[in-house]
């Protein structure tokens, strides 16, 4: 293979191997946790150490069924959770495998084939139409331009031309041309690499909200297990009480006060929601996020495939005197070839089908046609004529604007209407013909093409802001196009550039440009109207804010502040010209300001900023990458299937919350209780085996909270701890006082057989343990709507009745307290269960009347 340049030898190996030395191979190796390490962290935590902690009682103790029972639930507990990070993991591993395989490198003056791995900074290396381009590169020569598709790096809609002295990132691919470049940046110093270690970043700064409400609950639940154990033992030691017995008590107390059906009610509970969502077309990948979608309360959508149709259509055309649109159209049709599949040219060739229009095509033969370059900027097509031939163009609007007969139309006219659709941010194209004698164009008309919105996203967008959600749009395309767009989706109309998001204001140089330009304009033309001048001043401001737009900021420009950037952010309605980083910056920017975020995207570029965020979101038709990094995948089209999850996810997180409660109330009125018991009465108010039979009949029918009908909230639901403690606590404290008086009667009044009252405890916590359920699942009283699923209420009621059969009976696990007790023991729950609704009632109002806060 020829170079093309005599001058071009490339590296040599001694040179290749000094660049190895330094930067090292062009591929991606992150340093990976261990997977045995990965796994023993899910043995690290509150709730791990109280199993833990009762595992090792119970084998003091000899107590081999509950340690068997206790490890099992241990491990069960610590595999889901380790394969549910090692699905996260994928998002680094999907990015690694696109690097490009093979390379084509000039070492020595020759040409050769070799691993892209082996590439160096440096190395002179060839590109061609079908490749994906292997590292960071410049473009050097061989021909005049690139076609470029680089939509899954930068996000822009169409593929982009390329010129000597242009850059190129990895992993784009070549739709057009061949060159020589030389390459900048390998590895983790590429765009892409840098993409990657986001991700990296993202995937170890993951915490969710519901993990931090687990730890919570379960610091929460050792303090108070570690202060009753301890009044036990300083009790025991005092009474002189044996050592086992104390230790079997500890072990009973601590078992009780573990939350062991906590996760898996939770994961069951989010895990049929997830089922639910796929349904929808939306696949959870990360249980957690569900949650996390019930308190999303602003959305980051990416523009193009997301928002938009991710493919061109035709705005309202501009006509030359005399011409129809058909005519345009054909004639553009006529410049252009229908099976080179060029996105610009699509919507002109569905126009064509769309109105039956192929027949009004000439039958003359195509004799040459001219594709388009960056330096003609327009492409040609020459047909045979009955005397001569003709020839039909199309272009950049400017470049057919002057080679076109200007007698014929408003020149004037047709360059306004270019800067109008240029404000638009439409790609605009102008339209001639002439016969080949003819040394002037007749110019025909200019056609505005853009990306339009999907059908669906007005809807979706004015859904998800009634539900209290904020969206904003970012994209990497330009200002005016995101403007545009965002006018037709009622996003709003504060979308800020790029130079103010990273806090550099271009405010203060479009100031300084109108006062020298009005400056200047009336120095030169001092008789011009002040219309002329102000028409002048406005043409010069507008190409000087481009420029702008389209460079950095020189060093020692005022930069705001980071709590200003947040509040920039906060109010704007999105950002245009953005890359990953900046994708990755504006979610992390939202999230130190207390915000829970949704990230919608596509493409690789977008893969970090759905990792940051609380829940990335990859759209239908997204790349492997944005799949791997996104914790919910949408198989449908559009942002209809997000609202559909919004509402799903808030009517779970509801269930969860309930349950949450329900779960700290009954261990508060259980160890709380039974300390109180024993301090007070020196007796085990019930025994192991029936604290074990308690948990069974308990937590078990209690996942069926997962099918409970709940309200649906109009605005972001998410964890606040101090209500769930303050609810939880006090209809604990309400069920100490049921407990306790009722265990007052029973043996301070009636002074009946302790083995008698201890069956008798047990049929009343069976009973009443599923009532507090009924109290948290709403924010109302319990016979209000929405009623309970049948489900759940069937669930309960026969737990309740297997159990008060179980005490009825005793079958040789207890003693028998017979029907008369059992009935009793009905009622006086049901008596209870109407007081502690009673309660919840006045904790409400109270927070509602003093704090305006919403506990449930």
């Amino acid at each position: 293979m020829e170079t093309g340049d005599k001058s071009l030898t490339g590296l040599t190996q001694e040179e290749v191997q000094e660049r190895l030395k330094k930067y090292g191979y062009n591929e991606l190796n992150e340093k990976e946790e261990n997977w045995v390490h990965r796994l023993f962290r899910r043995f690290w935590g509150p709730i791990p150490w109280m199993i833990e902690a009762a595992a090792v009682l119970s084998a003091l103790a000899h107590r081999w069924e509950d340690f068997t029972i206790i490890i099992i639930l241990l491990f069960v507990n610590a595999i889901v959770d380790f394969y549910q990070e090692a699905k996260a993991l994928n998002a680094i591993s999907v990015l690694k495998k696109k690097l490009a395989r093979k390379a084509v490198v000039l070492r020595d003056g020759k040409w050769q084939e070799i691993d892209a791995k082996e590439i160096v900074p440096d190395d002179i290396i060839k590109i061609k139409i079908g490749d994906i381009v292997p590292a960071d590169v410049k473009l050097l020569s061989g021909g005049y331009f690139l076609l470029v598709d680089q939509s899954a790096l930068t996000g822009e809609s169409l593929p982009v031309h390329k010129k000597v002295g242009d850059d190129l990132y990895a992993n784009a691919i070549i739709k057009q041309g061949e060159m020589l470049a030389t390459v900048t940046a390998t590895a983790k110093n590429t765009y892409f690499g840098k993409t990657v270690g986001l991700v990296a970043k993202a995937q170890n700064e993951e915490v969710s909200h519901f993990q931090k409400m687990v730890i919570k609950v379960g610091n929460f639940l050792i303090l108070l297990t570690i202060a009753m154990i301890a009044i036990i033992i300083y009790h025991g030691i005092k009474t002189n009480q044996p050592t086992i017995e104390l230790l079997v008590f500890a072990l009973v107390l601590t078992i009780s006060a573990i939350p062991v059906a906590m996760p898996a009610v939770l994961t069951v509970t989010m895990a049929i929601g997830a089922q639910v969502l796929a349904a929808k077309q939306a696949i959870v990948s990360r249980l957690a996020a569900i949650e996390e979608v019930a308190g999303m309360d602003v959305l980051c959508s990416d523009k193009t495939g997301t928002l938009t149709q991710n493919r061109m259509s035709l705005a309202e055309p501009y006509l030359a005197n005399g011409y129809t649109a058909q005519e345009l159209m054909i004639y553009a049709a006529l410049a252009s070839k229908e099976e080179n599949q060029d996105p610009i040219e699509k919507p002109i060739f569905d126009y064509i089908h769309q109105n039956k229009l192929e027949d009004k095509l000439p039958l003359q033969k195509l004799k040459k046609f001219l594709p388009f370059d960056p330096v003609h900027k327009r492409t040609e097509g020459i047909y045979e004529g009955e005397d001569c031939e003709l020839i039909y163009t199309k272009g950049a609007p400017q470049v057919i604007i002057e080679q076109s007969d200007d007698k014929e139309f408003d020149k004037e006219q047709a360059y306004k209407q270019v800067e109008e659709f240029a404000s638009k941010g439409f790609r605009t194209l102008g339209v001639a013909f002439r016969k080949c004698e003819e040394d002037i164009y007749h110019f025909v008309g200019l056609i505005p093409l853009f990306d339009p919105p999907r059908e669906d996203s007005v809807e979706a967008i004015a859904e998800a802001k009634a539900k209290g959600i904020a969206v904003k749009m970012v994209t990497g395309d330009n200002i005016a196009v995101a403007k545009y767009i965002a006018s037709l989706l009622n996003i709003g109309e504060k979308i800020q550039d790029i130079h103010t998001l990273k806090g550099e204001s271009i405010e203060e140089y479009i100031y300084l440009s109108k006062i020298l330009s009005k400056a200047i304009t009336e120095s030169i033309h001092p008789s011009a109207s002040k219309n002329e001048i102000d028409e002048s001043v406005k043409k010069i401001v507008q190409k000087v804010q481009k420029e702008l737009y389209n460079m950095p900021l020189p060093k020692g420009s005022v930069k705001k502040h980071e709590s200003e950037i947040i509040a920039l952010i906060e109010d704007a309605d999105g950002f245009a010209q953005v890359f990953p980083q900046d994708k990755y910056f504006i979610v992390d920017e939202l999230q130190k300001a207390d915000h829970i975020v949704g990230m919608t995207g596509d493409g690789v570029n977008d893969a970090p900023a759905l990792k940051k965020a609380d829940c990335g979101i990859a759209v239908s038709g997204a790349t492997d990458a944005a799949r791997a990094a996104a914790d919910i995948v949408l198989m449908a089209p559009g942002l209809t299937v997000i609202v559909d999850a919004i509402k799903q996810a808030r009517q779970i997180f509801e269930r969860m919350k309930s349950y949450t409660i329900f779960r700290i109330a009954e261990t508060i009125r259980v160890i709380i209780f039974m300390t109180l018991a024993i301090v007070i009465y020196d007796f085990y108010p019930i025994t192991a085996l029936m604290i074990i039979i308690l948990a069974l009949l308990n937590d078990i029918p209690i996942m069926t909270i997962a099918y409970d009908n709940t309200k649906l909230r109009e605005t972001p639901v998410r964890w606040d701890m101090k209500e769930v403690f303050v609810l939880a606590s006090w209809l604990g404290i309400a069920g100490v006082l049921s407990s306790f008086t009722l265990f007052w009667i029973l043996i301070s009044l009636m002074h009946l057989p302790l083995d008698f009252v201890q069956s008798v405890f047990f049929a009343k916590l069976v009973i009443a343990g599923h009532g507090t359920i009924y109290n948290t699942r709403i924010d109302d009283w319990f016979f209000k709507r929405p009623w309970p699923s049948w489900t759940l209420f069937n669930a309960t009621f026969f737990s309740r009745v297997a159990g008060t059969i179980i005490a009825v009976y005793g079958f040789g696990l207890m003693e028998p307290i017979g029907w008369e007790w059992g009935l009793w023991m009905w009622a006086y729950a049901l008596t209870w269960f109407v007081f502690n609704d009673a309660v919840k009632m006045g904790v409400l109002r109270y927070y509602r009347k003093k704090y305006n806060e919403d506990i449930i």
